[in-house]
């Protein structure tokens, strides 16, 4: 069974669990602004949402990379970066439309979720459940679709 992660932002409280379980995992140091997963603040609204990337099926950054540095694991179906072939000329942070392909000063090379190797560390990590890590097919263009309806429904019903 493939698996994704799924992503609440109504279940995230903002702790930042998340990043730091990310940046612990990657990096051995609890380093937010390192992670591969953010929160994002949404200040007038007191919301949080937890972003990463979402291992499209037609991933746009792996056709993008002119060296190949971006495969699939075949295991997890996660777009992992080969640091070892990645020249760093961040096409692929370009040609990613969500913004979770970046470029990591520190090694002159992108970073980007890999699901941990099919155990994320965010997922573990997450107090609420705002993060989980689930099968695949329940992550998909039917849920998207009803979370649409649902929040047509409430913004018409606020506006009425």
């Amino acid at each position: 069974m493939q698996r994704s992660l799924y992503l609440d932002p109504a279940k995230c409280t903002g702790c930042l669990q998340c990043e730091m379980a990310c940046s612990y995992e990657k990096l051995g140091e609890f380093n937010p602004s390192r992670s591969l997963i953010k929160v994002f603040t949404f200040h007038e609204e007191g919301r949080f949402a937890p972003y990463t990337c979402t291992q499209c099926d037609d991933a746009w950054c792996l056709r993008a990379c002119p060296v190949d540095a971006i495969t699939i694991n075949l295991s997890t179906a996660a777009k992992v970066v080969n640091e070892a072939k990645c020249v760093g000329c961040k096409v692929c942070t370009i040609a990613c439309p969500f913004g979770t392909v970046n470029y990591v000063h520190e090694t002159g090379k992108v970073g980007k979720c890999d699901l941990c190797d099919g155990d994320p560390a965010c997922a573990r990590a997450c107090p609420t459940e705002a993060i989980t890590f689930i099968d695949a097919n329940a992550t998909g263009y039917e849920r998207m679709r009803a979370f649409a309806e649902k929040s047509i429904s409430a913004a018409n019903a606020t506006a009425s």
